[in-house]
């Protein structure tokens, strides 16, 4: 019998490593959980580098984009994957990090039409947009169509404000908004800021997997 390997490592031993800083009995959890993250830019691609990492199983990308050079200064893509569509280079990226995730791409627009077939199977659905009007369509077609899977959702990212204004709330009982809730991207956005909300909306998500407890309203 044939042992598959990895760099000359068993599967198995590199699954083993690549987890062991991981939080103690997290990774069953993790392992069967689903995220679909709706957006692959600043927010999305660092979100889901971050749940990938972490060891979360199963994700979906949604995103219609491909990307530019102006994405380069704040989004988890290198200069040879300017072009390519989003979601494509986002899945090679993630699976140079970890090969043990499912990753699921869909190059389209989240659409009031679309988002009951796109979204239906996740446990936790992840907005990533940086369009003001597609973030409330997304919120309001979720809590219709969907109304018990938990939305995490990112607003107030811009500039090079005080870090610490950047904060997670939620806002009722299945919807957690991360971010500082003033700042407007037309004033520019930079890694820093941008890392720091896309943290803040991963670690809502690990902590609604772990079902930790929630954050106050």
């Amino acid at each position: 019998m044939t042992t598959i390997a990895i760099d000359g490592q068993a599967v198995e031993s590199v699954y083993l490593k690549m987890k062991d800083r991981n939080v103690a009995d997290s990774q069953e959890k993790l392992a069967a959980a689903h995220v679909t993250i709706a957006g692959s830019g600043g927010l999305g691609s660092n979100i889901a580098i971050a749940l990938a990492r972490a060891g979360v199983g199963h994700l979906t990308l949604i995103d219609f984009d491909e990307i530019e050079h102006s994405n380069l200064n704040r989004q988890q893509f290198k200069l040879s994957q300017v072009g390519l569509p989003k979601v494509l280079a986002l899945k090679q990226n993630i699976l140079e990090f970890n090969p043990f995730v499912e990753v699921t791409t869909w190059q389209e627009r989240v659409t009031e039409g679309n988002v009951l077939d796109l979204f239906t199977g996740a446990d936790i659905i992840c907005e990533a947009f940086d369009d003001q009007n597609a973030k409330a369509m997304l919120l309001r077609r979720a809590q219709e169509v969907l109304p018990e899977t938990p939305i995490v959702m990112g607003n107030g990212l811009a500039g090079v404000h005080d870090a610490n204004q950047i904060q997670t709330v939620r806002q009722s009982d299945h919807v957690y908004l991360c971010g500082d809730g003033q700042t407007k991207g037309a004033e520019g956005l930079m890694a820093a800021r941008v890392l720091i909300c896309a943290g803040h909306q991963a670690n809502q998500i690990l902590r609604l997997i772990l079902e930790k407890e929630t954050v106050e309203e």
